[in-house]
């Protein structure tokens, strides 16, 4: 099974920017994405052979999540079932036999950490939903998750230690939810791979230079650990600020 998680920065914008053609190529089984910023009917969103959900935020232009997906889930959620954190369209939970798959825009902490706060709360929760989805069957989590857990995960770590998205807060909470019974699939087959990132600043030619972070994830159960058979990022793929990753795993 091939699982994509891409945060396409404007799901309009990357249309224009060759996003039909790696969906197309990508030949992927589930293709997730965030911070789509669009609400229904703005662009119709081709994708013959998907089931395809979508949860937009209230605010027009800002966040938002979408699920491709080949074989119709059992059943769908929106939110965490929280009214303080359903109103970003940050979460979709698709229900499979085996699973459940959940795609998430984590909250960015914001300049000066302005955020941070809301994020802990935010952390807390989702943390909290996790371990209930995985109570029932395993859990395959991907998305944006707005952190880079260690120094090996960013381009300038020292530079950037107080910074939204490598505070120790943030960190402490990633090692946390890894902690509780969860695999970072990525770090697991390649722990000690260095300068593979999945977001570049737009400035200061931080593309091109390669001085990204990794904060795209696929994490999953840890007893689906021995079904992975890769963990992939694709650098090479533009049209976001974010490259896709990629879960190949034998379910």
């Amino acid at each position: 099974m091939r699982l994509i998680s891409w945060n396409v920065n404007g799901l309009r914008a990357c249309i224009n920017k060759g996003f039909y053609d790696y969906f197309q190529a990508s030949d992927a089984d589930v293709f997730c994405l965030q911070e789509t910023k669009m609400q229904p009917g703005q662009a119709e969103i081709l994708s013959p052979g998907y089931h395809q959900y979508m949860y937009s935020a209230q605010r027009k232009g800002y966040s938002g999540t979408m699920v491709f997906t080949r074989k119709e889930p059992l059943s769908v959620r929106y939110g965490l079932g929280i009214e303080a954190h359903d109103q970003e369209g940050r979460v979709i939970t698709c229900e499979y036999e085996r699973f459940y798959l959940v795609t998430c825009y984590t909250p960015n902490s914001k300049e000066g950490l302005a955020r941070l706060d809301y994020r802990m709360q935010w952390e807390d929760a989702f943390l909290a939903y996790l371990k209930g989805l995985d109570a029932i069957k395993p859990v395959i989590l991907c998305g944006d998750l707005n952190v880079a857990k260690e120094e090996i995960d960013l381009k300038n770590p020292k530079t950037n230690r107080r910074n939204a998205g490598f505070s120790d807060e943030e960190r402490d909470k990633m090692r946390t939810l890894l902690a509780n019974g969860f695999t970072d699939t990525f770090r697991y087959l390649y722990p000690e791979k260095e300068g593979v990132y999945s977001w570049w600043s737009y400035r200061f030619n931080a593309r091109k230079n390669n001085a990204g972070w990794r904060i795209d994830y696929f994490i999953v159960s840890d007893r689906l650990r021995e079904r992975i058979i890769d963990s992939r990022i694709h650098t090479d793929v533009y049209g976001s600020d974010h490259c896709p990753v990629e879960l190949e795993i034998d379910l």
